[in-house]
């Protein structure tokens, strides 16, 4: 059963309540290289990306933050480590929000500090807390680095802020391995009301990191669990963002875009099916509706096993069958038949997003 969380806002965008789901990334540039870092974000926000993130290991970088905001369409949360002056130069500069363990700040009152500037301008916390974070006394309480070791780990820092009458917070708790995170996620969801950033920490290269995230966070978001994600990848950021915006169109939480259906091939595929699929691919609208595209190689597949689906094809050994919600409205030839899919999906958007 889904519980509601606490809403906050990063930026201008929200988290937690009723909010929909959100992706995130992280930059791997230097911060205070101004160009780099927003040629990045920019290409990132290309692919739909919600909210970004980037280390800020010195001065410059948190002087940096002013003129990347600039420059981006998305809100800037800036990561800090140990050091609570290196938050109060982000705030300074504009960030939307701060990721810090309030445990590892190098001074107690510097961190109060930051609070109180925190509070007067409605900028949240991201409490992170994750294998490596946690304190050797509660790594000895617990036995190892756990899901119980994690979960005291998290409400810990979180009632560090909480005695400091700070509650405009999200926490994330991240392991990389795939059952412990789950596990860690479910505990803390039923003991605190504070929105979750998912993630399985470190989780790899591209294919495999793609797909222990997708099986993590996939648990978990089904469960009604996570309000913002971020798949984490060695990789170029802009990998994370696509990776992180299939995951929630596979279980129908992405708010608006195209949810491709498309058969796997065998011998009664008619046509070159894959290329067919990256044709289409690589053209795809970009639209305000959520619609289900089908692309099938045979009558049986298509429209039969996608008879749901908004708009799709089927192919046929003399071309292919535009249907619609399983009822044929159109044939064509294989050469014209992305460009009329297209088209139909364009016409539909218009008239679902009342464009």
């Amino acid at each position: 059963m889904k519980v509601e969380r606490k809403k906050i806002y990063v930026g201008d965008v929200a988290i937690g309540g009723n909010a929909p789901v959100t992706v995130q990334t992280m930059t791997n540039t230097i911060t205070s290289d101004v160009e780099s870092t927003v040629q990045q974000i920019l290409l990132c926000e290309k692919y739909g990306l919600d909210l970004v993130r980037a280390a800020v290991n010195n001065e410059e970088d948190a002087k940096a933050i002013k003129e990347i905001k600039k420059r981006i369409h998305v809100p800037f949360i800036a990561d800090i480590q140990y050091d609570y002056r290196l938050a109060m130069w982000a705030v300074e500069n504009g960030a939307d929000c701060i990721r810090i363990n309030p445990g590892n700040m190098n001074s107690k009152n510097g961190l109060k500090e930051l609070v109180k500037a925190l509070s007067e301008k409605n900028i949240p916390i991201r409490v992170g807390v994750n294998s490596g974070s946690i304190s050797r006394e509660i790594i000895d309480r617990f036995h190892g680095v756990n899901v119980d070791s994690l979960v005291a780990s998290a409400i810990e820092e979180v009632e560090t802020l909480e005695d400091l009458n700070f509650t405009n917070m999200k926490v994330a708790i991240k392991s990389s391995d795939i059952y412990t995170s789950v596990a860690a996620y479910r505990k803390f969801y039923m003991l605190k009301e504070y929105p979750l950033h998912l993630g399985i920490t470190e989780a790899g290269p591209y294919e495999q990191g793609s797909i222990k995230s997708a099986i993590g966070l996939g648990i978990l978001l089904a469960e009604g669990i996570g309000n913002t994600i971020r798949v984490s990848l060695t990789d170029d950021p802009y990998k994370e963002v696509i990776a992180g915006k299939l995951i929630l169109s596979s279980l129908n939480l992405h708010g608006k875009g195209i949810n491709l259906i498309s058969c796997p091939t065998c011998a009664r595929t008619n046509g070159e099916m894959i290329a067919l699929v990256q044709e289409f691919l690589k053209r795809k609208p970009e639209i305000q509706s959520k619609l289900n595209i089908a692309i099938m190689g045979c009558h049986v597949n298509g429209p039969g096993e996608a008879r749901e689906a908004d708009l799709g094809l089927a192919m046929t050994k003399q071309g292919a069958h535009l249907f619609r919600k399983g009822k044929k409205i159109q044939s064509c030839s294989r050469e014209e038949a992305v460009d009329i899919l297209i088209d139909a999906i364009i016409k539909l958007d218009g008239e679902k997003s009342g464009n």
